[in-house]
């Protein structure tokens, strides 16, 4: 086969959202976000996964997100749209269940007219400036909002990456200042909030990117392996060069593989000449850049020709492989394309 296989290991995923849901109090609740396809991986597999596993509350970024894990997971479990009641959603928000976290006055204002007794939480922007109600907004708005009894009331971190950093504990008290006295579940922190400590967890938690094995968690159990198959090799002589550019040349004689993907697979171009490939353990240099299907990969000091070599696997996970393409684990996931042949472990896989 031509296609890379990429593994999913979805009890993986479970052992990570049982994990993180162990670290809050008996009477907060685990979501799991599964908004851009799963980080990547399959947003139906991995919500069906974690239904099974008990999360009964799943985040989206958009509703046709919510149409597409409402499809994998039929009625009962809550799907919450981070986009809140966009104009065009009323219906699909409707039909299928979705609950949008109202970000603005105009959104509120929509889904009170059109679906005045459909359920609905509310989102605060209490530092980040991207998505939410600003206090005076909220201050405006809250005895409205009151009435109609939301949900949730949620906001989202900037910098919970860094435990250090002071625009937590700011973002904490703007947070507890706009809700401490408003009756409804509330929820502040995703993955890295999580990790920050139960002061920061309230009434529903929100983890996403250590649900699929990444940092700011880092003891998650790893979820995914990418095998890419070896199509064709040559032995070049010194002063032989390699891909576009002429990126790489040969210091002595060298055998070169060419393997079956590219940047139109998410292995971002910049790792170029830079990140690490692997059989059976032995890493091998990837050299020249990455192009649209291919890489090129020193595989000299190998006994034998490989038939594939492994660019995520136990040696090199999805954060040290972002280091190469000086970006995040986050990017490397949501990257991952979709000529890959997809293998799930686990979980009914």
């Amino acid at each position: 086969m031509g296609s890379a296989t990429l593994s999913i290991d979805l009890e993986a995923i479970i052992a990570n959202w049982r994990a993180l849901d162990a670290v809050s109090a008996g009477s907060v609740e685990t979501a799991a976000v599964v908004k851009a396809n799963g980080y990547g991986l399959g947003a139906g597999r991995v919500a069906k996964a974690l239904a099974r596993a008990g999360a009964r509350k799943f985040f989206v970024a958009i509703a046709e997100e919510g149409a597409r894990v409402r499809q994998a997971l039929g009625p009962g479990p809550e799907i919450c749209v981070f986009a809140g009641h966009m104009r065009g959603d009323t219906d699909m928000i409707y039909d299928l269940m979705l609950t949008p976290m109202i970000n603005s006055l105009d959104q509120l204002t929509r889904h009170l007219e059109a679906l005045p007794t459909h359920k609905f939480g509310l989102q605060l922007d209490s530092g980040m400036s991207r998505l939410g109600m600003e206090p005076g907004e909220w201050a405006a708005v809250r005895d409205i909002v009151s009435e109609q009894s939301p949900s949730l009331i949620m906001s989202h971190l900037a910098c919970a990456d860094e435990p250090d950093h002071a625009m937590n504990a700011q973002q904490l008290a703007a947070f507890c200042q706009m809700t401490d006295s408003f009756d409804a579940p509330r929820s502040l922190a995703a993955t890295g909030g999580i990790l920050l400590g139960q002061d920061y967890h309230f009434d529903l938690t929100r983890p996403g990117v250590g649900l699929y094995g990444c940092l700011p968690f880092a003891k998650a159990k790893p979820v995914v392996g990418l095998s890419l198959p070896v199509i064709q090799t040559r032995a070049l002589e010194a002063g032989d060069t390699v891909g576009y550019g002429a990126s790489w040349t040969a210091k002595k004689p060298s055998r070169i593989a060419t393997v079956s993907a590219g940047y139109a697979d998410g292995l971002i171009r910049s790792m170029g000449n830079k990140a690490q490939l692997f059989s059976n353990g032995t890493p091998c240099r990837l050299v020249g850049r990455v192009s649209m299907d291919l890489l090129t990969v020193d595989i000299s000091h190998l006994d034998e020709t490989p038939k594939s070599l492994d660019i995520l696997c136990p040696e090199q996970g999805v954060d040290q492989l972002a280091e190469y393409a000086d970006t995040i684990g986050y990017e490397i996931l949501t990257s991952l394309g979709a000529r890959y042949t997809r293998r799930y472990i686990g979980a009914g896989g």
